[in-house]
């Protein structure tokens, strides 16, 4: 397995919580200024990776709810 791969596969693993942390940290390290391009890059990559978690879990979340809210609706009629 590749370390892309690797990395792939850490982030699917993620809770909501462990992914939007790190994306913070990465956006912070990236506001800095500091690193090196290669390392920017790298980071970069790794914080859309966590961005793309975040959003399957909101939109997981969200279709959730929807089903709660009509079997409510069903249940109430």
């Amino acid at each position: 397995m590749s370390s892309e791969e690797q990395s792939e596969s850490d982030v699917r693993s993620l809770s909501y919580e462990a992914a939007r942390d790190e994306l913070v940290r990465v956006v912070a390290e990236l506001e800095q200024g500091s690193a090196t391009l290669e390392r920017s890059l790298s980071l970069w990559e790794r914080g859309e990776a966590l961005a793309a978690r975040c959003e399957e879990w909101l939109v997981g979340a969200r279709a959730r709810l929807d089903a709660a809210r009509a079997a409510t609706e069903d249940a109430d009629r």
